[in-house]
């Protein structure tokens, strides 16, 4: 998997290019009528949707967080707060997490994020070889190993989904 440029390159790919990260971007077109982004990916891409991942930003009462779980999955939000040492998480405001992220939702990818805040990806993500995150548009997916994602965000991992 040979890292792909694009003609249309995010702060996503532009980071890990920059990197050096090994990657893979995919497209499709977005129905703008589909409300859940990641689902709507693994479809039009025919990828497992174990292995695409949604990128969820919380609120830990003293920061914003990144979490990263699958799409055909729940956060939970105890475990994403105890992930970030807090007792409790919410949801962040969309508003909040455009601004702090530079990127609009459903296409806020976990790389190349305009303020930089602590991300943790569910650990499923580590039975894969590959993973798809946001791009940084909808209807763009960016396939890399999670250790690279790891990496390339200063992640950690924990058990933050829910059936």
């Amino acid at each position: 998997m040979g890292s792909r440029k694009t003609s249309a390159a995010t702060p996503a790919t532009a980071l890990l290019n920059r990197l050096g990260i090994p990657h893979r971007t995919l497209s499709y077109v977005h129905d703008p009528s589909s409300e859940h982004y990641g689902t709507e990916a693994a479809e039009k891409l025919a990828v497992d949707p174990a292995r695409v991942f949604k990128t969820l930003m919380v609120d830990t009462g003293t920061q914003l967080a990144v979490a990263v779980v699958p799409v055909n999955r729940q956060l939970n939000l105890k475990a994403m707060g105890a992930a970030c040492g807090s007792k409790r998480a919410a949801m962040a405001d969309r508003a909040a997490a455009e601004r702090r992220t530079g990127y609009v939702l459903g296409g806020i990818s976990p790389l190349g994020q305009r303020h930089r805040s602590p991300l943790v990806l569910d650990e499923s993500a580590l039975a894969f070889e590959t993973i798809l995150v946001s791009g940084g548009r909808r209807g763009f997916e960016i396939e890399l190993a999670p250790a690279d994602l790891l990496r390339a965000t200063d992640g950690t991992t924990a058990a933050l989904a829910s059936a």
